[in-house]
């Protein structure tokens, strides 16, 4: 039997192997100074709108992921309608994180669906949505998340363990 902590060892190694960000993000100036949906800009060494031409899609995607962790989805979400190709899987889970964690699970859903309408391997959006499910009181619904990351050849990544997770405690993760 994997004892908790011994999994938790090995859970940064398994979700980089699998390219998935296991660790919160790091606090930087996005999120402790600056205001709304502005972003630390580091060559500028300034917070400068979200929407501005010299940030690229990566830059919005980090300050909006760490937006989220620190409690403001709301701002995540404004960030993230400025990123030029929002179609993707990775934005479309991420503007379902931040909207769920905005308290709004419903709309969250949909953007984990559609998000899996176009990669259903997806595990992140499998993840997110199962802890989601696990909030709302859908064990069975998150217990069939979990199984589809393992079928997608998911076992071992961060998707699988904190889905796992969030079934055994009946919290989910806030990043």
């Amino acid at each position: 039997m994997i004892r908790p902590l011994a999994l938790l060892t090995c859970l940064p190694l398994a979700a980089f192997a699998a390219g998935e960000d296991p660790t919160p993000p790091v606090q930087t100036q996005t999120s402790a100074d600056c205001t709304g949906a502005q972003v630390w800009d580091d060559t500028h060494q300034a917070c400068v709108d979200s929407r501005d031409s010299r940030l690229d899609d990566a830059t919005r995607i980090d300050a909006a992921r760490e937006l989220v962790a620190y409690d403001r989805p709301a701002d995540a979400l404004r960030v993230l309608a400025a990123v030029t190709r929002a179609n993707t899987p990775e934005v479309l889970t991420l503007r379902g994180f931040a909207t769920r964690k905005a308290g709004d699970f419903d709309a969250g859903r949909a953007l984990y669906e559609a998000a899996l309408d176009i990669d259903p391997d997806y595990r992140l959006a499998r993840s997110y949505l199962g802890q989601g499910l696990v909030e709302q009181g859908d064990a069975d619904g998150a217990r069939l998340q979990l199984a589809m990351i393992r079928q997608a050849g998911g076992r071992g990544t961060w998707a699988e363990t904190s889905l796992a997770e969030a079934l055994r405690t009946g919290r989910g993760y806030s990043h």
